[in-house]
C-alpha cells in the first residue's frame, strides 16, 4: 500500500486540539513541551483553551497547528506508521519539511513563529477576507477576479484546492463583491473563510522579504534519503537542486497549488491519504480530485 502523509494549514484550528494526544500519549507531551521551549509561546494553552479569538490570529494559528499536527505524528511514528511522499496546504508545507528532515524541528518552529507574525502583521492597512468557492470550474472563477482586478478591487485566486475548491483572497469588500459574482455564475457554495489576510497574493510582499531573512539563517537537508515532499508553488517534489530560500520565500505570495499536487500523488498510485491535524480538513480534496 502506498501512503501519503497531508497537513493541513489555516482554517483547521479548534480550541482543544491536540488535548486528546498530549494526555494519552508522552510522544504528543514531548512536542508541545519542546515547541513551547523553543517558540517561548505556551502552545499547550493556546491550542487547549485558546480563547478562540486568540487562536485565530494568524501569528497564533500557524504554531498551533503544526505543533499539533507534529505531536499527531509522533505518535504514528512510534507505532511504526510512516509515509514516502508528503505535502501539507499553505503552512502544512512547513510540517510536511519537518517530517521529511529538510527542515530540523527547532528550525521548522522558529520559521513558523516568524512567518505567522510577518504574514500577520506586515501587511496593507486594510480589511482582508478569504472565501472557498464549491463547484464552479476555475477559469470562471479566473474571469471574475480579472474583471473585478481590472475594475481596481483586488481579489485573486490564491488556493487552487482540487477541481471543485478554489479559494479566493483580497480586499473585503472586494471579494463580497465577488462572492455575489460567482453565486450568480452558477457556484453551488461560497464560504468565508477563519482567515485575517490576504494570503498567498502580492498583498504579503513585505512578508515575503522579511521572512527572506530568517530563512537565509536555516540549514536544509536536502538529499536522496529524505521522505518526497511536493511544493505548493508548482505540484512538484522538492530536488537537491532546488533554492528552497526562494521557493518559501516566493510560496508566500504565490498561489498555493494543492490540485497538481493531488495529481502527482495519482501519477504516483498513492491509495492512502492520511491527514495529519486538528480535524479532518484537506483529506476530502483528494477525495474529489
Amino acid at each position: 500500500m502506498k501512503r501519503a502523509f497531508l497537513f493541513p494549514g489555516q482554517g483547521a484550528q479548534t480550541v482543544g486540539m491536540g488535548k486528546d494526544f498530549y494526555e494519552k500519549y508522552e510522544e504528543a507531551r514531548n512536542v508541545f513541551d519542546k515547541a513551547s521551549g523553543i517558540s517561548g509561546i505556551d502552545v499547550k494553552k493556546l491550542c487547549f483553551e485558546g480563547p478562540e479569538e486568540e487562536l485565530n490570529k494568524t501569528e497564533n494559528t500557524q504554531i498551533a497547528i503544526m505543533v499539533t499536527s507534529l505531536a499527531i505524528l509522533e505518535v504514528l511514528k512510534a507505532k511504526g506508521i510512516d509515509a514516502k511522499i508528503t505535502c501539507g496546504l499553505s503552512l502544512g508545507e512547513y510540517t510536511a519539511l519537518v517530517y521529511s528532515g529538510i527542515i530540523s524541528f527547532e528550525e521548522g518552529i522558529n520559521l513558523i513563529k516568524r512567518r505567522g507574525y510577518y504574514m500577520g502583521n506586515l501587511i496593507p492597512n486594510s480589511e482582508y477576507e478569504m472565501a472557498a468557492v464549491i463547484g464552479l470550474d476555475v477559469s470562471k472563477i479566473e474571469e471574475i477576479c480579472n474583471e473585478l482586478k481590472n475594475q481596481g478591487k483586488f481579489v485573486v485566486p490564491a488556493n487552487y484546492n482540487c477541481s471543485s475548491q478554489t479559494v479566493v483572497s483580497g480586499e473585503k469588500n472586494a471579494v463580497e463583491e465577488a462572492i455575489e459574482k460567482l453565486k450568480l455564475a452558477g457556484a453551488k457554495r461560497v464560504i468565508p473563510l477563519k482567515t485575517s489576510g490576504p494570503f498567498h497574493t502580492e498583498k504579503l510582499l513585505e512578508a515575503s522579504r522579511a521572512f527572506e531573512k530568517e530563512l537565509e539563517k536555516v540549514k536544509f537537508n536536502l538529499d536522496e534519503e529524505n521522505v518526497k515532499v511536493i511544493k505548493n508553488i508548482d505540484g512538484t517534489y522538492y530536488n537537491k537542486n532546488d533554492n528552497i530560500k526562494e521557493i518559501l520565500t516566493k510560496h508566500i505570495i504565490s498561489p498555493v497549488r494543492f490540485d497538481k499536487a493531488i495529481k502527482l500523488m495519482q501519477e504516483e498510485n498513492v491509495d492512502e491519504y492520511v491527514e495529519i491535524g486538528p480535524r479532518k480538513n484537506i483529506n476530502r480534496f483528494c477525495k474529489k480530485r
